[in-house]
């Protein structure tokens, strides 16, 4: 019989570390949280010192009495969650419930959930530490005040089922924001001139900068004619040529924005997606001839700190499998930025021997990409800097100054491994393999071709995932648990949707941010809500008492709250109108939010109560009757493809149809994916490939 009960959060991180110690211990879950405030009331005592009214939560009753049961029947009982604010909470209300002495060491931490790191825990319990319990009970309850005390009231003036939160309406209101300047952009004109010219056969592209006096905007097509007309008949000649050794050197390992930002860029995952599977990895996966085994370090994190022995072990990797060309003499080190928690290292593989290979195809496809990503940036943040000879060349043209750069790869260093994905807004021409023919001074060149082109300004881009993670982190809003968790709320509550990648707001999310704006503008100020932050990490650091600073929170945020009750105006939302006609009484349908997304529904609701799914044309024709092919959503959400003329047609497929027709019969193609792999097969017959 086991002496020892450690408790986790999870079952899958409970098998991993079972394998670890062996039968004296008894390793069970506790399947996440097992109290938290009731949702029928605030449950804060805002009058006796912010006092949290804990229940428990409904479902785990059965749970906590079997818990108890192990508790009873166990000499030492081990709190083993996860080593964060929000672990440290579930520790402490679990030694509440089970009656464990939180003045004596019975809790246990790993960075990652290794042999070595598991027994040395185990070895050295601790006691709960109050202080990031405080930290993580602040958040919840100023989270609990702001989300309780304000919803009503939007519920009151606007609509039903609406919410605000200290940290969702701060960013929420960064895509409203972008919105109105996307909106109010006013494009300007500008014209570029580019040449085409050959040095004997070699042709290269050049640029028209200006003059000796520096850089020339040219403003519209009249100046553009007038340069080209000066150029007819002049030489080029090559005035000047620089060339310079330049070096790119590898980013830092992840840390969880930067994680998140990554797979979001590479693998179009949500930060909700990537989170899922690297906390996956982290408690512990199967693979064969190892077992269950954690394969990253702690996934919550804003600390590039990497343990000495890591770090050997990937330069020792590197040598080995690069040879001592891309082994740097030294070891890099990463500077964590200013106000970063230091508790864990950033994320990395717990073994760089383990190999991305070693775990293909037994692990889900999420999984597998995530870790090769988290690898191979670990490795690559250890290896020799890349190193490119480049170009930069001046030539003359009459008064005029055309440039042209070039940059070719001498070293590819960790770019042999690696190279960081680029968010939309800063994808540029990259020059990193133009190629220059060899020009000295006074090479008199061959214009092949010189053309002006219009361009106009372009309106910044919207928020993706990933810039809206890095803005949060880059304005301290929000820490690494909470990145993910803020985007879904958003998407949820129906205040922003996905157009492809970018974030868009509604006129829901508009309407609500302009309400926040007007009467809670503390709530919804990115530097104040960046000032709370910084409260809760010296909370955290025991600098503060969390009572405190919810008494300085409370006293402004009250007298805000009953301004606003008294001066807001109700609110009337008006529904988009679309141009689709409502078949039963000819009114022009408008766009509803339902628990599975937009639909349309007849705005003469309840005389008229007909509603209809958005349907999009896919381009594809149905093979039965030959009538278009429309996407749809089932009743529970599940995007399908059936035929517009059902029901009268049948045609029904999960697969995605392709507009290209089957080179063997002319038929209908369908694309499957499994596993992430795509496969195109024939409807009408046996054909089948990859895609």
């Amino acid at each position: 019989m086991a002496s020892n009960l450690v408790i986790v959060e999870s079952p899958a991180k409970a098998k991993t570390i079972k394998k670890y110690l062996g039968s004296s211990y008894k390793v069970v879950a506790s399947m996440g949280h097992l109290r938290d405030l009731p949702k029928s009331q605030l449950g804060v005592d805002i009058e006796h010192n912010f006092e949290p009214k804990y229940i428990t939560i409904r479902g785990k009753g059965d749970l906590i009495a079997k818990l108890k049961k192990d508790a009873k029947s166990s000499k030492k009982i081990f709190l083993a969650t996860d080593p964060d604010r929000e672990g440290e909470a579930i520790s402490w209300h679990l030694a509440n419930l089970l009656g464990v002495d939180t003045s004596k060491p019975c809790r246990i931490t790993f960075n990652e959930i290794t042999k070595n790191a598991v027994s040395s825990a185990v070895k050295h319990p601790k006691e709960i530490d109050m202080n990031l319990v405080d930290a993580q009970q602040a958040r919840r309850v100023l989270d609990r005040i702001v989300g309780y005390k304000i919803s009503p009231l939007l519920w009151k003036k606007v609509k039903k089922g609406l919410s605000a939160g200290r940290v969702q309406s701060v960013a929420a209101k960064l895509i409203c924001d972008r919105e109105e300047e996307i909106e109010k952009f006013v494009p300007k004109e500008y014209w570029t001139i580019a040449a085409e010219l050959l040095k004997g056969k070699t042709a290269f592209a050049s640029r028209f900068y200006g003059d000796e006096k520096g850089k020339i905007e040219i403003a519209n097509e009249e100046e553009a004619n007038r340069i080209l007309d000066y150029l007819k008949g002049q030489k080029f000649i090559v005035a000047d040529v620089k060339k310079s050794e330049k070096k790119k050197h590898p980013t830092p390992p992840f840390i969880t924005s930067t994680l998140q930002q990554e797979a979001g860029r590479k693998f179009g995952y949500t930060a909700r997606k990537t989170m899922a599977a690297a906390q996956q990895l982290y408690e512990g996966v199967d693979v064969k001839g190892i077992g269950p085994v954690g394969l990253i370090t702690y996934m919550r994190t804003d600390s590039l700190r990497v343990s000495n022995d890591a770090i050997s072990a990937v330069r020792t990797y590197i040598q080995q499998k690069y040879g001592d060309k891309y082994l740097p003499s030294g070891a890099k080190f990463y500077k964590t930025k200013k106000g970063a928690q230091d508790a864990h290292e950033a994320i990395r593989p717990t073994d760089v021997n383990i190999l991305p290979d070693m775990i293909k195809g037994q692990v889900p496809t999420d999984q597998f990409k995530l870790y090769k990503l988290i690898w191979e940036r670990f490795v690559a943040s250890q290896m020799e800097s890349a190193v490119y000879d480049a170009t930069s060349v001046s030539i003359q043209t009459g008064k005029y100054i055309f440039r042209s750069s070039g940059m070719t790869i001498k070293f590819k260093g960790f770019m042999a491994l690696y190279s960081e994905g680029k968010d939309e807004e800063n994808k540029q021409d990259e020059n990193d393999n133009v190629k220059l023919p060899v020009l000295e001074k006074g090479d008199v060149l061959e214009v092949k071709s010189l053309a002006g082109k219009q361009n106009f300004t372009q309106p910044p881009f919207r928020y993706t995932e990933a810039t809206l993670i890095k803005t949060l982190e880059e304005n301290g809003i929000g820490r690494p648990s909470t990145y993910a968790p803020i985007i879904t709320t958003i998407i949820q509550r129906g205040y922003v949707t996905k157009e492809a990648k970018s974030l868009k707001p509604t006129e829901l999310g508009r309407v609500v941010n302009e309400v926040m704006k007007d009467y809670f503008k503390q709530i919804v100020d990115t530097e104040f809500t960046a000032n709370m932050e910084s409260e809760l990490d010296e909370i955290e650091d025991g600098k503060i008492k969390w009572e405190a600073v919810l008494q300085k929170f409370y006293g402004s945020f009250d007298n805000t709250l009953q301004i606003a009750e008294k001066a807001m105006e109700k609110i009337k939302i008006e529904d988009e109108v679309s141009d689709v006609i409502c078949e039963k009484c000819g009114r022009n349908m408008v766009y509803k939010m339902g628990r599975f997304g937009k639909f349309l529904a007849c705005p003469g609701f309840p005389d008229c109560r007909n509603t209809k799914p958005i349907v999009k044309e896919t381009g594809a024709d149905c093979p039965k009757c030959g009538a278009k092919i429309l996407e749809k959503k089932s009743a529970k959400g599940r995007k399908y493809f059936g035929c517009e003329k059902n029901p009268d047609c049948d045609f029904m497929s999960w697969d995605m149809p392709l507009k290209e027709k089957c080179p063997k019969c002319g038929g209908l193609l369908l694309q499957k994916n499994m596993r992430g792999k795509k496969k195109i097969y024939c409807y009408q017959c046996d054909y089948e490939r990859d895609g």
